[in-house]
C-alpha cells in the first residue's frame, strides 16, 4: 500500500493539473524571492522614469492579482470586494503608460515633406503650365541683369 503513493482526497483526473499549478506557484515564489532579496532603490536606479513606472505598475498588478486568488481561494467573491477597483485604477495607469509609450514611438509628420508629396501626387496639367511659365519668367530676369541702360 506504501507503494501505491500518497492517498491524497482529490479526484486522479486532476493530478496533471494540481502538478502543474504547484510548479506555477514554485516559480513565482521564486520571482518573488528574486525581487525582495534586492533592494527597491538598486532596481529602480536603472531605470529610466517611464520604466520606474512600468515596474511600479506590474508590481502593484501582480501583487493585486495574487490577492483576488487568495479571496477566491477563501470562498469570497473578489467581485464584491474593493480588490476589483483597485485592480481597474492600475490598469487605467498601465493604459496611459502605454499611450505615453505609443506617443514616443510614433514618427515625427515632415509637413514640408507631406505638402510636396500630396502635391506631387495630385499634379494637374494646367498647374504644371503654370510653374513652368514661373520658371520662365523668373530666368528671363536672371539674365538681363540688374542694370538697366538709358539711351
Amino acid at each position: 500500500m506504501g507503494d501505491e503513493g500518497p492517498a491524497e482526497d482529490y479526484p486522479t483526473e486532476i493530478e496533471d493539473n494540481l502538478n502543474d499549478f504547484e510548479s506555477s506557484v514554485g516559480s513565482v515564489q521564486k520571482m518573488v524571492q528574486s525581487l525582495v532579496s534586492v533592494s527597491r532603490s538598486s532596481h529602480l536606479d536603472k531605470l529610466d522614469p517611464l520604466d520606474q513606472a512600468k515596474l511600479d505598475l506590474m508590481s502593484a498588478y501582480a501583487l493585486n492579482s495574487m490577492f483576488w486568488m487568495y479571496l477566491v481561494t477563501q470562498g469570497v467573491n473578489p467581485k464584491d470586494h474593493g480588490i476589483k477597483q483597485e485592480l481597474e485604477r492600475i490598469r487605467t495607469y498601465m493604459n496611459k503608460v502605454k499611450e505615453i509609450t505609443d506617443r514616443k514611438k510614433a514618427g515625427r509628420l515632415d509637413t514640408d515633406a507631406a505638402s510636396r508629396f500630396v502635391r506631387n501626387a495630385l499634379w494637374d496639367a494646367e498647374d504644371k503650365k503654370r510653374e513652368d511659365k514661373k520658371r520662365k519668367d523668373k530666368t528671363d530676369h536672371s539674365v538681363r541683369g540688374k542694370h538697366t541702360r538709358f539711351k
